[in-house]
C-alpha cells in the first residue's frame, strides 16, 4: 500500500468517524421539553397540543385542564391549571424515551391545598393534588403466572393500555417524601412522594428525580423504555377540591455523563405513539 494511499484512507476515516460523533451529539440533546408548557398553544379545549385527556369510566365528574398565564418566580408564564372538584382526569403525552439516556426528570408544580383526608396506603385516601405519571412499555409476557392472569382478565374487560410498570410522583398529604410504597389498587404502579403536607402549599416548587434509580428501588431492575407521561389532580376518592398548577416538565442526561463509544451513541427515541 502507498503512502498515499494510506494517508488518504487515514482522512477518511477520521472523517468518518468525526461525522459519527457529529451526528450522534446532534441526536442526542441534553435535554428533551415533554411539556413544554410555557411555550404551547392550547387546543379547543385549553389544552396543551400533544397532550391527550384521559378518564375513567367509573368516573363522571373531571378534572378540569386549561392553559393560563401565572406569575413564576417574578416572570409571567404559560402553565396547565388543573382544577378538581370531586373527580378525577388526567393529560397524557405518549411517548417513548430510553430512561439511560435522559434519567434526570424535571419539573415545577404549585398547589393551593392538600387534601385532609388524602392517605397514600388507603383506596380511599388515594387522591392528590398533583401528580406526575411516568409509564413503562414494560413486556407483559415478563409477568408472574398470576400478574398475567390479572393482566390477561383485564383485556378482556375491554381495558387497554394498562400499565403493567408505572412511578407515581405525587404531592401527598402525610406520607413522607422520598418513601416509596405500591399504590392501594396495584402493585403495577409504585407511589413516590416528592412533597407532603401543606409547609410549601401555594408556592412554586421546582423537583427534580433520578427515574432509573428510581424504578430499581421500586421493582429491583432496569427500566425499560418510558412510553407516556401524565399529569393529573384527582379527588375522586376523597370527595375534597383541589387546584394545581404545572409548569414545564423535562428529562436530561446524567449530570456529567458523556459519550464513551460509538456502539453507545444511539438517537434519542422521543416520537409520538
Amino acid at each position: 500500500m502507498t503512502r498515499s494511499l494510506r494517508r488518504g484512507l487515514h482522512v477518511a476515516g477520521g472523517v468518518a468517524l468525526g461525522l459519527l460523533l457529529l451526528l450522534g451529539t446532534a441526536a442526542a440533546p441534553d435535554a428533551l421539553r415533554i411539556g413544554h408548557f410555557s411555550m404551547a398553544d392550547a387546543d379547543s379545549n385549553g389544552h396543551p397540543v400533544e397532550w391527550r385527556p384521559i378518564s375513567f369510566s367509573d368516573v363522571d365528574e373531571k378534572t378540569r385542564y386549561q392553559l393560563v398565564q401565572r406569575p413564576v418566580q417574578g416572570d409571567t408564564t404559560t402553565v396547565v391549571r388543573a382544577l378538581s372538584d370531586g373527580g378525577a382526569s388526567g393529560l397524557v403525552r405518549r411517548m417513548r424515551i430510553s430512561p439511560d439516556q435522559h434519567p434526570i426528570l424535571t419539573w415545577r408544580w404549585r398547589v393551593s391545598n392538600v387534601l385532609e383526608d388524602g392517605n397514600a396506603r388507603k383506596k380511599s385516601g388515594d387522591d392528590y393534588p398533583a401528580r406526575i405519571y411516568v409509564s413503562f412499555d414494560y413486556d407483559p409476557s415478563n409477568l408472574g403466572f398470576f400478574d398475567r392472569a390479572k393482566y390477561e382478565a383485564l383485556q378482556a374487560l375491554g381495558y387497554d393500555q394498562i400499565p403493567t410498570r408505572a412511578l407515581n410522583y405525587v404531592w401527598a398529604s402525610t406520607v413522607e417524601t422520598g418513601t416509596v410504597l405500591p399504590n392501594p389498587f396495584t402493585d403495577w404502579v409504585q407511589m413516590i412522594p416528592v412533597e407532603s403536607g401543606s409547609a410549601k402549599v401555594g408556592t412554586w416548587v421546582r423537583e427534580q428525580r433520578d427515574i432509573r434509580a428510581d424504578y430499581r428501588e421500586a421493582f429491583g431492575e432496569d427500566p425499560p423504555p418510558i412510553n407516556g407521561v401524565a399529569i393529573m389532580t384527582d379527588t375522586d376518592n376523597t370527595g375534597g377540591a383541589a387546584t394545581a398548577y404545572y409548569g414545564d416538565i423535562v428529562v436530561r442526561k446524567q449530570p456529567g455523563a458523556r459519550l464513551d463509544t460509538i456502539g453507545h451513541m444511539e438517537a434519542p427515541t422521543l416520537q409520538p405513539e
